[in-house]
């Protein structure tokens, strides 16, 4: 019999498989920016269509209109909450005081305890801005506003400035990005269940004489040591993972919903009625959930526009 060699079934990077905390992602590093600005943005993802565009790499259709299928991300705008001021310790950073934004909504007291101790630090190394959604804007069916962090680049004084200028107004998605630009998504991927190893893992389906088990792995491992390695692909909960996709070309930035709403609305979403933007390809996450935009991490692409022609208003499942 030859010795037949295949990879490892399933990536051990994303270790332990185990499920988020919110069904929301948590961004534990931002990079950069020459500027002064705000590192990210929030949306709502409604659905997919397809638009055609004049392809402008450099490809065979070079200067050809092509289809290309495309996420449509709804992006009311968002509201301050605080500034966080963090000083370092030799355990990570710490929130040493926090300023709190006037007329706060009342839809706030939904998610949190609103606190009245509102203080300005003198002492701090980083400042990161609190804000919060409004999903009453939108179709989805909730008051319940989600809450996060955004980052800010620049050094300490820049970012009290800036951060202080934002604190009592809202934020729009333009003030923030721009057509063309590539970004970094931060979602929930859609929840699969209890799974077993063959769709978990991709271990492949054995033939129908095998003993015992079918769609089971074909070893558990060596009799020494007596034990289970976690490196063996086991059934158990599937999806409901924090993932990050990145350099998703943002092709379009738009407050004109009849551009892009079909008749009745996306599919278990409703009607787009606030800015919309456009990003190539598909977005981890199910249709409703708050999709987390960011400044790219490994930007090696250059910004650039492209003439979209048309734009499909048949929503895709």
């Amino acid at each position: 019999m030859p010795n037949i060699r295949s990879p490892r079934r399933g990536s051990l990077q994303y270790w332990p498989r185990k499920r988020a905390k919110r069904s929301y992602a948590s961004i534990r590093s931002w990079v950069g920016q020459n500027e002064t600005k705000l590192l990210g943005f929030a949306g709502y993802k409604a659905g997919m269509t397809h638009i055609i565009i004049r392809d402008n790499t450099n490809s065979i259709t070079k200067g050809d209109l092509i289809s290309q299928p495309v996420t449509v991300i709804e992006c009311p705008p968002l509201k301050p909450l605080s500034l966080r001021f963090y000083k370092k310790t030799p355990t990570g950073l710490r929130c040493v005081s926090e300023l709190f934004a006037k007329n706060l909504d009342k839809e706030l007291t939904r998610k949190i305890k609103l606190s009245k101790k509102s203080n300005e630090s003198q002492d701090y190394d980083n400042i990161k801005l609190v804000v919060y959604t409004q999903p009453k804007l939108t179709s989805i069916g909730k008051k319940k506003p989600e809450i996060f962090e955004l980052g800010i680049s620049g050094n300490k004084e820049q970012k009290l400035e800036f951060g202080k200028s934002l604190l009592n107004k809202e934020i729009n998605i333009n003030e923030v990005f721009k057509e063309g630009q590539f970004l970094d998504v931060h979602g929930i991927t859609k929840g699969k269940g209890f799974q077993g190893t063959v769709k978990r893992f991709g271990v492949s389906i054995r033939q129908h004489k095998s003993e015992k088990v079918k769609r089971g792995v074909g070893s558990l491992g060596p009799w020494t040591p007596k034990r289970v390695s976690f490196r063996v692909p086991m059934p158990g909960k599937m999806g409901y993972h924090q993932r990050v996709e990145y350099n998703k070309w943002l092709l379009k930035i738009s407050n004109k919903i009849e551009e892009i709403n079909p008749k009745g609305g996306f599919l278990q979403y409703g009607l787009v009625k606030s800015d919309f933007i456009l990003l190539n390809g598909s977005v981890p996450g199910s249709r409703k959930r708050l999709v987390i935009l960011t400044e790219p991490m490994r930007a090696k692409k250059q910004s650039q526009k492209s003439e979209i022609n048309y734009i499909s208003l048949e929503s895709k499942q």
